[in-house]
């Protein structure tokens, strides 16, 4: 009787034992390291140079809107091509999405705009510098010493995904790299994979779905470097989030097994 007493208390201690390596493993396989939330991971003492890669310019496409301003030295002539009725310079940049729309004209279905005076304009797949020198060579002929300027109002990227804030997103500048829209964002979570970041982007009618790893340096020189308006960055989760441990009752659950483990032993003896 007594051998048997010891052997059950051998196996319990060793059960338990066992299970309190397993529950150790396991906490530290789903553990986030600093490894997994470093963006590009390169020796600090050596400083690396890359060429900045060739971004073509944006082509215009339907449904793009356009901030278009017409100047002269013959201002009350000038006027009739504003839409607000004065010719002052207005910062696009710092007018709301919703307010900068008003004030512009929308590419047609067929990529036609509209100006008074001049008619229709055909301005798809062009860039905001060849449509502005089209218009400065309409206008010649009817103002005296034209200026134009020609800005694209909807400039938008989403970002989805492991990120601290979600959402849809504006922004005036003519270059914007992914870590910058990222930054728009909050910045990824502890969950997210910098490893797999999709990068969604319409190219001459096609959706493209790019794998971007931010962690490797030579996205410094990489097409996809800047974002393109209306692209959609995606951050997965790792693996690991779907093992979340912080969120799990761990005191409870030992302390489960525990009594459960205590009662058989002595049910056992």
């Amino acid at each position: 009787m007594n051998l048997k007493s010891n052997l059950n208390k051998y196996l319990f201690n060793s059960g338990y034992l066992f299970f309190k390596l397993a529950v150790l493993m396991f906490m530290l396989s789903s553990c986030i390291t600093q490894r997994n939330l470093e963006y590009v991971q390169v020796d600090v003492d050596d400083m690396q140079t890359y060429d900045e890669a060739f971004v073509d310019d944006y082509k215009l496409q339907p449904k793009d809107e356009l901030y278009i301003q017409i100047s002269s030295l013959d201002d009350p002539s000038a006027r009739i091509f504003s839409s607000t009725g004065n010719q002052q310079f207005i910062n696009v940049g710092a007018i709301q999405p919703f307010g900068a729309s008003l004030l512009s004209y929308t590419i047609d279905k067929d990529g036609f705009i509209l100006l008074p005076v001049i008619g229709l304009i055909l301005v798809k797949d062009k860039t905001i510098e060849q449509v502005s020198e089209i218009i400065t060579n309409s206008v010649t002929k009817i103002l005296s010493q034209p200026m134009v300027s020609v800005k694209l109002v909807n400039r938008y990227v989403t970002v989805l995904g492991e990120v601290q804030r979600p959402g849809h997103y504006s922004y005036s500048q003519d270059k914007v790299t992914i870590y910058d829209a990222i930054g728009i964002a909050g910045d990824i979570t502890d969950w997210g994979n910098r490893n797999e970041v999709i990068l969604i982007r319409n190219e001459n009618g096609k959706n493209l779905q790019i794998p971007v790893d931010l962690t490797q340096s030579d996205i410094l020189a990489s097409n996809y470097l800047y974002v393109s308006p209306n692209d959609i960055i995606y951050v997965k989760p790792l693996r690991k989030k779907f093992w979340n441990l912080r969120q799990f009752p761990y005191g409870v659950l030992l302390s489960a097994i525990t009594a459960a483990i205590l009662l058989y032993s002595v049910v056992k003896e």
